[in-house]
């Protein structure tokens, strides 16, 4: 395999050695956290023939070494340390008084944190890579024990989740509870910028917000990738007079997609199912509450959590991504567009996508917007088939792992 090498300034030529710090494990893909670390992490291994790879396992995210192949195992070392990262609520409110964030705070490990000792003790890395605002509370330890560069993937700028969520809540005490947590997080985010050397933003949108905060490092932004070709082109049947199949996909332990699902069943279908009687609507994610088997709304089908996500992705027609509340970048959205699936989202739910609305995505952001968009696909007004070819031609040129893999390389070597 090809080794990346990099002049030093001297007569000899090194393979930069990097180290990836996860907040969950890569595999199983059982939500789009674990996608994008797992992309990452191989188009890594691709590019520079191998890295050392040290992640959390929780109750949530297990880590278990049959999801890996040989190969990976080898290049990567990967090594894990279980974190009980479950919400205690008087740990929560104890950080709350103290005006620290609990968000963070619950994924340090004391355990984990003498993995990356020993590991950094063991082996000098030129950059240590923290998956997400989760692996932070580490920044300390690598400081102390490596001459590294610290480059954080900003997944998301996650104040701004908890932020929406405090602006659409009704209940008061709630409302003010979540807005005390993303003033929290937003202190948190604002002090770490001036801990690392550098952010790998996974959207432009993001990349300016972080621009807004006079942020004092380099930053680039190296969007969510996929390997273009493990998702085959799914043609769209024309279904006028059959049962259009509309669905949602998505792990449902994230507030935002609780929220995005309870909206869609109590007001988007409901106007959609009235006047397309035979359409259908499936539902699909981990962690399905128990409420939603209550809803009584007539062609609601709930698969829970699917074995195959893409399967799932290929057996149905149009998604929805009806998201109020989210930040950053939605894997979802760049698999079903990788499949030529025609997506009715938010502009919130689709925020951080390079799109255009009416060619490759449409977008909708009330429920009358959902339903109007519904209307013209049944009707033939709008061609759902080519907005879906056009969604994975955009997809194949700007999301294609391998060039992504690249241009996180070579943003590494600007430090180095």
């Amino acid at each position: 395999m090809l080794k990346f090498l990099i002049w030093n300034g001297t007569n000899d030529l090194f393979k930069m050695k990097v180290l990836q710090i996860c907040h969950k494990p890569p595999l199983p893909p059982n939500d789009g956290g674990c996608i994008a670390i797992n992309n990452i992490s191989k188009g890594l291994v691709n590019e520079l023939g191998s890295i050392k790879v040290l992640t959390i396992s929780t109750l949530k995210h297990p880590f278990n070494l049959k999801y890996y192949d040989k190969k990976y195992i080898k290049n990567s070392n990967i090594e894990s340390t279980f974190v009980d990262t479950k919400l205690n609520i008087i740990d929560a409110f104890s950080n709350l008084v103290k005006y620290n964030s609990y968000n963070i705070s619950r994924f340090f490990s004391s355990d984990f944190n003498d993995l990356i000792i020993k590991t950094l003790n063991y082996e000098s890395f030129d950059i240590v890579f923290l998956e997400s605002l989760y692996t932070t509370p580490y920044i300390k330890t690598v400081r102390e024990h490596s001459k590294s560069k610290i480059i954080l993937r900003s997944h998301n700028i996650e104040y701004i989740i908890w932020e929406r969520l405090s602006i659409k809540s009704i209940n008061p005490v709630k409302k003010l509870y979540l807005k005390l947590l993303s003033s929290q997080l937003k202190n948190y985010e604002l002090r770490v910028l001036k801990k690392i050397d550098g952010i790998a933003t996974i959207s432009n949108k993001d990349k300016d917000k972080y621009l807004e905060f006079n942020c004092p490092v380099k930053i680039e932004n190296i969007p969510f990738g996929i390997e273009t070709k493990n998702y085959n082109e799914n043609k769209n049947r024309n279904r006028m007079g059959d049962k259009l199949k509309f669905f949602h996909l998505g792990s449902m332990d994230w507030k935002p997609n609780l929220e995005a699902v309870d909206w869609l069943i109590d007001e988007i279908w409901p106007k959609i199912q009235k006047q397309i009687p035979n359409a259908e609507l499936h539902l699909a994610g981990k962690n399905m509450p128990d409420w939603l088997f209550k809803k009584k709304n007539l062609n609601v089908f709930n698969h829970k959590e699917v074995e195959d996500s893409s399967k799932f992705i290929s057996d149905h027609d149009i998604m929805f991504v009806p998201l109020l509340s989210a930040g950053g970048i939605r894997v979802k959205i760049i698999e079903g567009m990788a499949h030529g699936k025609a997506i009715i989202s938010t502009k919130i739910g689709a925020e951080g996508i390079e799109y255009k609305n009416g060619e490759n995505i449409l977008i909708a952001n009330s429920a009358n917007d959902f339903y109007n968009e519904a209307i013209k696909i049944i009707s033939g007004k709008t061609n759902y088939e080519k907005i879906g070819e056009n969604a994975r031609e955009h997809i194949l040129k700007t999301y294609d792992q391998n060039k992504i893999s690249k241009k996180l390389v070579n943003f590494f070597e600007s430090f180095l």
